[in-house]
């Protein structure tokens, strides 16, 4: 929502804080046009930003909104839950629908050669230039290597591995077994066409709302316990958290 294309987004950036939640680090590849900064706007399932791309193959960037949030600071729990059953939360969707801030920097371009070789996205490998889209990418890699422990395009060495993000198809390992949803949410992310690639135009607020992430409260996040917090190490002179 700040207008900043990450481009180096890998498991080498992502930091465990010592509460468990993430944060991202080393910002210097970043991208950010002040002179075209992205710009909010609220919108709903019945009036979404006439930029969104209509393709039938792809719809979850531009479908009717399948969750509500509520916006309250300071994880103050609210009166009624944010949480609606499935039933009740369409019949209400059909009479004004749910409304969203979407603020993607669409804009913003680039000509730069940068990131990491197994990260890189097709537009930047080919040199045609990129913008926010390289960021959604990438984080169909990072979920790829998270589920594998591998990346999809990886090659014997970096001309082949460019090659290989270029031309050849995305490829699941029958090992181990991933569910269904993170598949086709990571099949989205990776679409080598950066128009019809999911978040291109709606940023985070169609990939939150991607089945994937059914059940979460993005609004109250930070509030949730994380599943794994780092144990603190102690030594006779410093702190650190064992990873």
């Amino acid at each position: 929502m700040m207008g900043i294309v990450y481009r180096d987004l890998k498991p080498e950036n992502v930091l465990v804080r010592s509460d468990g939640h993430i944060m991202l680090t080393d910002f210097d590849l970043s991208l950010k046009d002040d002179n075209s900064p992205s710009i909010a706007q609220i919108v709903s399932d019945q009036n979404q930003p006439t930029t969104s791309p209509s393709t039938s193959d792809y719809p979850s960037d531009t479908s009717p909104f399948a969750t509500s949030s509520c916006i309250l600071p300071n994880c103050i729990v609210p009166a009624v839950s944010c949480f609606h059953h499935r039933r009740k939360r369409k019949k209400k969707l059909n009479q004004r629908g749910t409304l969203e801030i979407v603020a993607e920097p669409i804009d913003v371009r680039s000509m730069s050669f940068v990131g990491t070789h197994e990260y890189l996205a097709p537009e930047i490998v080919s040199g045609e230039g990129h913008g926010n889209a390289v960021d959604w990418w990438t984080l169909g890699i990072f979920m790829f290597e998270m589920f594998y422990g591998v990346t999809p395009f990886k090659g014997m060495d970096h001309e082949l591995t460019l090659a290989n993000i270029v031309a050849r198809a995305l490829e699941f390992p029958k090992e181990p077994s991933i569910p269904v949803f993170a598949k086709d949410l990571i099949t989205q992310l990776l679409i080598k066409d950066p128009v019809r690639r999911l978040g291109s135009t709606m940023g985070a607020t169609a990939i939150k709302h991607h089945h994937f992430f059914d059940g979460i409260n993005w609004a109250l996040l930070r509030c949730r316990s994380p599943p794994y917090i780092p144990r603190p190490v102690t030594s006779k002179n410093f702190v650190v958290a064992d990873p």
